[in-house]
């Protein structure tokens, strides 16, 4: 059989684990993997050839706040840091996504515009409720929910009870911001990170997942935790996948690399909700991880206008919370799982292959015969120094700003082309996906 090409290396992560091999690529799929002695153009004796990474919790804001980032941009930097595939946040777009009308008004603003594929969750908020099945049927992949407040007012808290009627409107996975509303403190002025910190202690947390759970052990649908950061709540999550409850989590490179101890007074880049959390916990989430109760590692790549993070002041208060990471996920989680003695395998699985699976991207995430020609060449071992003004956010805020980091992406290919200027990315539903 001809193809259209093959890239070999001695190191392709598989789903089975890291060996040689040659991948035959044709019409913008795998088409078949042969022992490296097959042939095909070299990626290089110090890279790894990997799948592209899945990130399916990303804040785009277009239409709406496009001056906080938007379609091009944000996908340029996914396309750079080996993201293939992204899934939007129905926030912080104005309108939200909790409507058909919404979607397509999404849908028109992304066209053309994309270097990657994206698809988009709906957002379920108590006046929406009646809605959630034309949305589904138009292919979101499911539906965002706040239990606590979501920090924009067009997209306002479902609670316990709201959730329980969403989740009986439509047969959906539902992805949680799981905080609780009553073990919230309200932020003093505080240039001190220990005081901001402190207004959002892991009982929040805690006490929100368990109330995810229980919903689902009512109710039977499937439930994801998002952007999980306190590590006590795995305890709850591993009594859940006891019981085969369908529940899942992620977590963010931000909580599995960043410290509390170590966040300087004023410096608000750092802020997030929830928050990141001391060393110990972050030991825990990584312990979570390699026993599968956490599914998988996204960036919630959250930004803002460069104002709304009061660098200034350094008022952590009044800073906009969110992180924004699309393009250093994967050099950053990285960095610190090499030190930890995980493998490039490990990464994919987080990365790449879990995301996938958990929005049901069935050619998605991974290197094997009919998936999508998702290709990253990665250099694991190649160091860099992380410079805000090389980052292709629309505004370079990032707490990475200086770090030197592991691993550096040579190239990404999106279904079998080589992703350079064109914005080739196609919009994906979950009837398509």
């Amino acid at each position: 059989m001809k193809y259209d090409f093959v890239l070999r290396s001695q190191r392709v992560v598989l789903p089975e684990g890291e060996r040689p091999a040659s991948v035959c690529v044709l019409n913008g799929s795998i088409a078949t993997i042969e022992p490296y002695d097959f042939g095909g153009d070299d990626v290089g004796d110090d890279a790894v050839l990997m799948p592209g990474l899945v990130d399916t919790h990303v804040h785009v804001n277009e239409p709406g706040r496009t001056e906080w980032e938007g379609f091009s941009c944000a996908t340029r930097a996914a396309a750079a840091g080996g993201v293939t595939t992204i899934i939007d946040m129905p926030l912080n777009s104005v309108p939200p996504t909790i409507s058909v009308q919404a979607l397509n008004l999404k849908r028109r603003a992304a066209e053309g515009r994309c270097y990657v594929d994206v698809g988009f969750w709906g957002g379920a908020i108590p006046s929406n409720v009646d809605e959630l099945a034309d949305l589904y049927q138009a292919g979101v992949f499911g539906f965002k929910v706040f239990l606590a407040d979501s920090g924009v007012p067009e997209f306002p808290p479902l609670g316990r009870a709201g959730l329980d009627a969403a989740l009986s409107a439509v047969d959906a996975l539902f992805v949680v911001h799981a905080e609780d509303p009553q073990a919230l403190r309200e932020a003093a002025s505080s240039r001190r990170y220990e005081d901001f910190l402190a207004s959002r202690p892991r009982a929040a947390e805690n006490n929100a997942v368990a109330a995810v759970v229980d919903a689902a052990r009512r109710n039977g649908r499937r439930m994801h935790i998002l952007h999980l950061s306190s590590s006590d709540a795995l305890s709850t999550l591993a009594r859940a996948r006891r019981d085969r409850l369908p529940v899942t989590a992620e977590t963010c490179p931000h909580y599995l690399t960043l410290a509390a101890e170590n966040v300087p007074d004023g410096a608000t880049e750092f802020k997030c909700c929830p928050p990141i959390r001391e060393a110990d916990n972050g030991d825990a989430l990584w312990h979570g991880l390699a026993n599968g109760l956490i599914d998988c590692v996204v960036s919630d790549h959250s930004p803002c206008s460069p104002d709304l993070k009061c660098a200034d002041s350094g008022d952590f208060a009044a800073a906009w919370g969110g992180i924004a990471s699309l393009q250093l996920g994967l050099p950053v989680v990285w960095t610190a799982a090499r030190r930890r003695g995980y493998q490039l395998s490990d990464m994919a699985r987080w990365m790449a292959q879990g995301p996938a699976e958990l929005a049901g991207l069935r050619r998605k995430g991974r290197i094997a015969e009919g998936y999508d020609a998702d290709l990253v060449v990665f250099a694991p071992d190649e160091t860099f120094v992380v410079e805000p003004d090389a980052l292709h956010h629309r505004h370079p805020v990032t707490p990475y700003a200086g770090q030197t980091l592991h691993g550096v992406v040579r190239q990404t290919w999106l279904r079998g082309s080589l992703l350079a200027d064109n914005p080739i990315g196609r919009l994906l539903a979950r009837e398509s996906a």
